[in-house]
């Protein structure tokens, strides 16, 4: 088999927040913006990667979640335990300072890990977690 990972999905629950956030935060390309009001569903990639993208979608809009289901998401969104992702860069420190000027709330700084791996954390507008490590 040859399969790589195209597309990884977020929930958001402003769109216009999380727009702005991958678009002019993170400098991610917007590949497509469907949708109206709060049920939109954009794709965001990284500039030059036409083949990665992360789907920011409605979290819940699937018409099987219950009721139930669709408070536990919100609940853990609120938390920010619900979505996560992790990117890379060959300049933690650089991106860091970008980062934090674009208001970015941060959940770590630039710190090496015991595993080997030095790394940063944001939430983003919806408060999913990311994660960024640095190339070596």
């Amino acid at each position: 088999m040859n399969l790589t990972i195209h597309t990884s999905f977020l929930p958001h629950v402003d769109p216009d927040a999380s727009l702005a956030f991958y678009r002019d935060v993170l400098g991610f390309e917007v590949r497509n913006d469907v949708g109206h009001g709060t049920m939109r569903w954009i794709t965001v990639g990284p500039a030059g990667q036409p083949d990665t993208s992360i789907l920011l979608a409605p979290p819940a809009a699937d018409p099987g979640v219950t009721e139930d289901e669709r408070r536990m998401i919100a609940e853990m969104m609120a938390k920010g335990t619900y979505g996560w992702i992790l990117l890379a860069t060959p300049d933690l420190d650089g991106t860091f300072e970008k980062l934090q000027a674009g208001d970015a709330e941060v959940v770590q700084e630039p710190i090496e890990q015991p595993y080997g791996i030095r790394d940063c954390a944001f939430r983003d507008p919806a408060g999913n977690l990311i994660r960024i490590q640095e190339l070596r």
